[in-house]
């Protein structure tokens, strides 16, 4: 495994008594208990504050984060929801106008250590990095006002400096005055760790991406018929299966077919969100003129006709009219097109 550090953080903290340990939701596969387990042998005999960086997704299933009960049971554990007004704080608002409204946890500690995986991310860049502050731990509505620019063609994955979306999320978490660490792990499709960074959040975050984007990086010629699939959790729901389209559209000749494989066996997701706040200003620009979105999973036909994606049975109709791309784990890659 390699390792790499970055300066630590420009506010060194006094003496440390409460510690605010941020950790991914299910939506994200990655190693929770040994994040929590390297910071806590380091700090002993602090007051743990254990936050559940869920975005806008409301409030996670505890027993699905891999975490030991012995470790919820000794902390204070903030499963977030950025929709509850009496747990956030307001520290400010970017030049962009994206309010920095936060859970009050971030401020009441002395040290924010925040963990996550560096890994490409549709319009962020990569994920990571200060994301799981805001919007982990944002407001709902303050997340979406960020959200926006993904619609900014500077927005994809792979960028991160001229990102908008990532330099004004990186702008409201430099509002936040608590001393901060960042703990990040590269991780591979499996979620096991490759390479760590540690220290300042933009600076290691950045070291980190310096080494992830290599181990990445795919390039493949455009394809009239792209298949691309991923695992559980993207696969959960067409909220997160989405980010399967935004990842290949690169890889989708113009007039070409996309045909997504997820299963979503919990459904949608909120209707208007995937629709409007996903499909139509964060994948469907990314894709050539005239390309199709084809969707195979346990959804049924009337279900997939309220979305932006066509009902498909099988993804085996498609095939026998030329070059077929198949890409696997694709939400974990960054895709090239090759001339």
């Amino acid at each position: 495994m390699r390792r790499s550090a970055g300066p630590p953080s420009a506010s060194s903290p006094g003496p440390v008594r409460g510690v605010t340990l941020i950790v991914s939701d299910g939506t994200r596969s990655e190693p929770r208990a040994a994040f929590v387990e390297v910071v806590q042998s380091r700090l002993p005999g602090v007051r743990w504050t254990l936050a559940v960086a869920t975005g806008t997704h409301g409030p996670a299933a505890l027993d699905a984060l891999g975490l030991p009960a012995e470790v919820l049971r000794a902390a204070t554990v903030v499963n977030h929801d950025g929709h509850r007004d009496e747990d956030l704080v307001t520290l400010g608002a970017t030049a962009r106008g994206t309010p920095m409204r936060v859970h009050r946890c971030v401020v009441d500690a002395d040290l924010v250590v925040a963990t996550g995986c560096i890994r490409p991310h549709y319009f962020a860049g990569f994920g990571a990095g200060v994301k799981a502050i805001f919007p982990g731990l944002g407001a709902a509505a303050a997340v979406r006002t960020n959200h926006r620019w993904k619609a900014d063609p500077a927005a994809r994955a792979g960028i991160v400096d001229g990102n908008p979306c990532r330099e004004d999320l990186e702008e409201a978490v430099a509002l936040v005055r608590t001393p901060t660490f960042l703990l990040d792990g590269i991780c591979a499709p499996n979620g096991g760790i490759r390479a760590v960074v540690a220290g300042d959040l933009v600076a290691a975050f950045r070291a980190g991406v310096a080494v992830a984007r290599p181990w990445f990086t795919v390039r493949a010629r455009p394809a009239p018929l792209v298949i691309a699939s991923d695992v559980a959790p993207v696969t959960s729901s067409l909220y997160q299966a989405a980010k399967i389209a935004a990842a290949v559209a690169p890889l989708v000749a113009p007039g070409g077919k996309l045909v997504v494989v997820a299963e979503c066996a919990e459904g949608i997701g909120p209707l208007d969100v995937v629709n409007e706040a996903i499909l139509r200003i964060g994948v469907l620009p990314r894709l050539a003129p005239g390309v199709t979105i084809h969707l195979v999973s346990s959804l049924s036909a009337a279900s997939v006709s309220y979305t932006l994606l066509t009902f498909a049975a099988a993804a085996e109709r498609f095939l026998g009219h030329g070059l077929v791309l198949v890409v696997p784990r694709a939400s974990q890659l960054l895709c090239e097109a090759a001339g």
